[in-house]
């Protein structure tokens, strides 16, 4: 049987993640997940693409979600008073225009010190309706600012066969937290057994497959340091899980019902269905890069 063993969630884009226990899951993922997003000046979208330092940045958001803490090396930690009803700002994600509530200056004095650049922190406004298209009988979604789908999934087995992969041509194995999932799946005997899930229930939520989670350059980024590692593990897992979308590695998933999800939970698998090849070229939703992975 194959159960939960590890649960993150990603207040802010492209930072470090925060681990729980327990999450209750939403529409839009865990609260919190992807609600804040580093900018420029300009509202322009930053990530570890071309920000890999973004990595070092360790954020916290207090129990009653009043507060955002942000630490970083080697600087004193920023404790953000969280703003829902300033004044909203354009934000640009992937190309699509969007909105933000803009944290203020403290915060974006920080990012700036830490990042090396002149940033901003905005948040997603409550009125946010982005939709995100799952592959579960029409059912449409909703993500904060996630590259797409509200979860990603990526079980151990999966991460021991390309890590054997690794190592069999000299390279170092590497964490899962490399891959930034919100869900860890042990049990499976099999890798890439979460290609074939169509529908499960876990704890009280019940989750559908949305789309294969097409892997990008942040894969390539130590997640400690913030340092680009070379062409792994993307020149690995071309060799052998590329299709016409890209490499995959994980899965995304719509929610069907919220509910709390806790480390030990099983999957009770409702549907199974066969590996997809993932979605045509091309076939991308509102707000939504082509070929990207959650991050």
């Amino acid at each position: 049987m194959a159960t939960i063993v590890e649960l993150a969630y990603y207040p802010v884009k492209s930072c470090a993640p925060a681990v729980a226990s327990s999450v209750t899951i939403v529409p839009a993922g865990p609260p919190h997940d992807r609600a804040f997003l580093v900018t420029d000046p300009d509202g322009e979208y930053q990530t570890q693409r071309g920000l890999p330092r973004l990595a070092v940045v360790r954020p916290s958001v207090s129990e009653d979600g009043t507060t955002l803490t942000l630490n970083a090396p080697d600087v004193e930690p920023c404790a953000v008073p969280v703003d829902v009803t300033g004044p909203r700002r354009p934000v640009t994600l992937f190309g699509e225009g969007f909105t933000g509530i803009d944290q203020g200056e403290p915060v974006a004095d920080w990012l700036s010190t830490v990042l090396g650049g002149r940033y901003r922190l905005v948040r997603v406004p409550p009125e946010h309706d982005r939709v995100t298209k799952g592959a579960a009988d029409g059912v449409d979604g909703t993500a904060s600012y996630a590259d797409s789908a509200p979860l990603m999934l990526l079980s151990r087995a999966s991460l021991r066969s390309l890590n054997a992969r690794l190592t069999d041509g000299g390279n170092p194995a590497l964490p899962m937290g490399r891959f930034r999932p919100n869900l860890v799946v042990d049990g499976w005997d099999e890798p890439f057994t979460e290609d074939r899930l169509r529908r499960f229930r876990v704890g009280d939520a019940e989750l559908a497959f949305a789309k294969r989670c097409i892997r990008c350059v942040v894969t390539t980024v130590d997640q400690e340091t913030g340092r680009k590692q070379g062409p792994e593990p993307l020149r690995t897992l071309a060799a052998f899980r590329r299709d016409s979308s890209g490499v995959a590695f994980g899965v995304k998933l719509s929610v069907l019902r919220g509910g709390k999800v806790s480390v030990g939970d099983e999957l009770e698998v409702d549907a199974w269905g066969e590996p997809l090849l993932g979605r045509r070229p091309g076939k991308t939703m509102r707000g939504e890069a082509p070929g990207t992975s959650t991050m």
